[in-house]
């Protein structure tokens, strides 16, 4: 039964998580991927592909900004930086969660007072 319920699409909070997550500063795409499971919106680890085709339109829109750091050992890596823009718009997400959660809580509330 538990499998009938739930949102269904695992990536439908992949955009706000990765904003969150580089509010805490630049970041590359592997640690993107251990800080957004933190937020419990996804069921398991996401797919490395998953994170970055996210990433990829994030930049195409102006939400992110990315350079290559070539610094330390190994492979360069490309590392990534919230705007301006994807601040505004990690914000608007938070609206929305905060009056979808309203909403829930008013759902359950209701169901729950009628036992």
């Amino acid at each position: 039964m538990s499998d009938k319920i739930g949102p269904g699409k695992p990536d439908r909070y992949m955009q706000p998580s990765i904003l969150m997550a580089l509010l805490d500063g630049k970041s590359h795409g592997y640690e993107l991927l251990q800080h957004i499971a933190e937020y419990g919106f996804l069921k398991g680890d996401a797919p490395p592909g998953m994170i970055y085709r996210h990433l990829r339109q994030m930049e195409e829109e102006g939400l992110v900004s990315s350079q290559w750091d070539a610094t330390g050992s190994g492979p360069a890596k490309r590392v990534y930086a919230v705007t301006d823009e994807g601040r505004e718009v990690l914000d608007a997400w938070v609206g929305y969660m905060e009056r979808q959660a309203a909403a829930l809580t008013a759902f359950a509330k209701r169901y729950r007072d009628r036992e």
